[in-house]
């Protein structure tokens, strides 16, 4: 990487300007900052080492070697120096750090890549410093069910316009996306997709990735794992497949022993909350205690269970379930169940030896509240990284912005408060300095006159306000209508910034969160992926005061477990 005039990140590889962001909230960047308010809530701050180093020594007590090979055919190394990396990880050896997302059409979001990125880099630094093999494992969200927030992809068109691409396919039943057959519309969009790459020298190897990943006999989990290890086949990671048969008498009892104990930890999740609201942060997901932090997935879908009458029922189809036949679903068929958002790093957790998660500003915010439930699953939290986030500023771009005098982050705001400040600081003198002379002028004229006439009857001051109130009213009148005569007159330089706009921030979003990464990897090539990674270090300073664990009191521990899972 090399420092571009200003400051800006400039791609070694491609040339492309990287501009580092940082995704979050409040508690994100409270908790980067090191508020020890947040403290009791998590394993340990992500810049100290030693939370690491705790971390690594709890999972080598807890997970031996037999239990880490029970799911070893769930991963998928994405090159020879990860499937030996992987060997000594499985043998007890090293540790992972994790990442994970949704199975999102052609990849899904920027951000997807930038998580697993994020975790390549974190993996190691961290291998350098606790010297021992840390693994970078991807987690794809093949469970999940919402078909509506992954069937589509967005690109940019050679117009500068936003364009989405979607799969046709019906949102009910709620299939989990290891169960969804993309089937014959998987061509037509694809088709559509290949249509607005540019025509360039990366381009035919990724059509051939796509073709091969994208066919219609595939599932959207499995096409999108496809995708995923072709594009990232220069980084060292694992893939890994929680619906792979392997895993589901590892991960059966782990949601079994939820469902025996959700009153329990319902409460449990409720006080962490209430602590977490006092303590001034909102608790990301709302905490439903009627119901168990599991799915059940049958010929309507995937579907979770709550709470009724004593036993047990489905949200969506109302279908009763007695004790006694949930008992042997967990025991005789562990693929019908899945974890919600709440159980699902836990779950993750007894499967991989995980010492740190990586997450977007909302898994970080969910994280908070979810370290005394890994306490009553008898797991330590992994430490919790958030990602990086980065925009991609290319060439074109960046000439508007300088020729506007503006940066990515101006675009946050509505387009329509950008273009009207770009006319604004195009107006001449003429029209910008009477009009603000008139404002001034007004304002300190009339607050004598409105005094002086208070003075003479009370009443007369709301008069003397009111006339005021209508001058600069017609001088805005005025003002509005000369920047309107000019931005007629400035139409191409309007049309420059709004395709600005639509690179950057997208429909109102940042990049991130909505352009699909494969044609910026027909138009640059691998090494994008490349120079994205170089901009992202870790800071591991050392040890930060006060921050040694989760700290839940006398209220974790696991209940009786009337369903016989028993403790991993």
């Amino acid at each position: 990487m090399r420092q571009a005039p200003g400051g800006r990140v400039t791609g070694a590889r491609t040339g492309l300007e990287l501009e580092p962001t940082e995704p979050g909230g409040p508690l994100v960047r409270d908790y980067m900052l090191g508020s020890t308010l947040l403290a009791p809530f998590f394993a340990g701050h992500p810049t100290d080492t030693q939370a690491f180093r705790r971390k690594a020594d709890a999972v080598g007590n807890r997970m031996p070697a037999r239990d880490r090979q029970r799911v070893r055919d769930a991963y998928r190394p994405t090159t020879t120096v990860a499937a030996a990396k992987l060997e000594r990880v499985l043998a007890g050896e090293g540790v992972a750090v994790t990442t994970g997302q949704q199975a999102g059409l052609f990849g899904g979001p920027l951000y997807t890549v930038f998580k697993i990125l994020s975790a390549v880099r974190l993996a190691d630094a961290l291998e350098a410093r606790l010297n021992r093999p840390v693994l970078a494992v991807f987690w794809v969200g093949s469970h999940d069910h919402d078909w509506v927030e992954v069937n589509h992809a967005h690109t940019v068109d050679s117009d500068g316009a936003l364009r989405r691409i979607e799969v046709a396919g019906q949102a009910e039943p709620a299939v989990a996306m290891f169960d969804r057959i993309l089937g014959p519309p998987i061509e037509s969009a694809l088709a559509e997709l290949l249509g607005l790459l540019p025509d360039s020298a990366f381009t035919p190897a990724l059509t051939e990735l796509l073709r091969a990943s994208y066919r219609p006999d595939q599932s959207m989990a499995s096409a999108f794992a496809d995708l995923l290890h072709g594009l990232l086949r220069d980084f060292h990671l694992a893939l890994f497949d929680p619906a792979h048969p392997s895993v589901w008498p590892v991960s059966g009892p782990v949601i079994g022993r939820e469902i025996a104990s959700a009153e329990t930890h319902a409460t449990l999740l409720e006080s962490t909350a209430d602590r977490l609201t006092r303590a001034g942060y909102q608790a990301q997901v709302t905490i439903a205690t009627e119901a168990a932090n599991a799915f059940l997935h049958d010929k309507n879908g995937r579907d979770r269970l709550m709470r009724e009458n004593g036993g047990w029922a489905l949200r969506r189809t109302k279908r009763v379930l007695g004790d006694e036949e949930l008992r042997r679903l967990i025991r005789d068929e562990p693929d019908r169940f899945t974890p919600n958002v709440l159980l699902r790093p836990i779950v993750e957790s007894t499967l991989i030896p995980t010492v740190a998660y990586v997450g977007g500003p909302a898994e970080v915010s969910y994280f908070a509240q979810i370290g005394c439930l890994f306490e009553a699953h008898g797991i330590e939290p992994p430490v919790v990284v958030p990602r990086h986030g980065i925009t991609i500023v290319e060439a074109g771009v960046r000439r508007v912005l300088d020729k506007f005098s503006l940066e990515p982050h101006d675009f946050a705001r509505p387009f329509h408060e950008v273009a009207t400040r770009v006319v604004r600081e195009n107006l001449p003198r003429t029209v910008t300095e009477p009009v603000d002379n008139l404002r001034v002028t007004i304002e300190r004229e009339f607050a004598t006159l409105i005094d002086g006439a208070a003075s003479v009857d009370p009443t007369l001051r709301d008069w003397a306000a009111g006339i005021r109130n209508r001058i600069l009213g017609e001088i805005r009148e005025a003002d509005r209508k000369i920047t309107a005569h000019l931005r007629k007159r400035s139409r191409i330089e309007l049309e420059l910034l709004r395709k600005a706009a639509v690179n950057l921030y997208p429909a109102g979003a940042p990049q991130e969160r909505v352009v699909s990464v494969v044609p910026l990897i027909a138009r640059y090539g691998p090494g994008l992926l490349h120079d994205v990674a170089a901009t992202m270090e870790h800071r591991l300073d050392g040890v930060v005061a006060g921050w040694t664990g989760v700290e839940c009191g006398s209220a974790t521990g696991t209940a009786d477990l009337p369903l016989g899972t028993g403790q991993e």
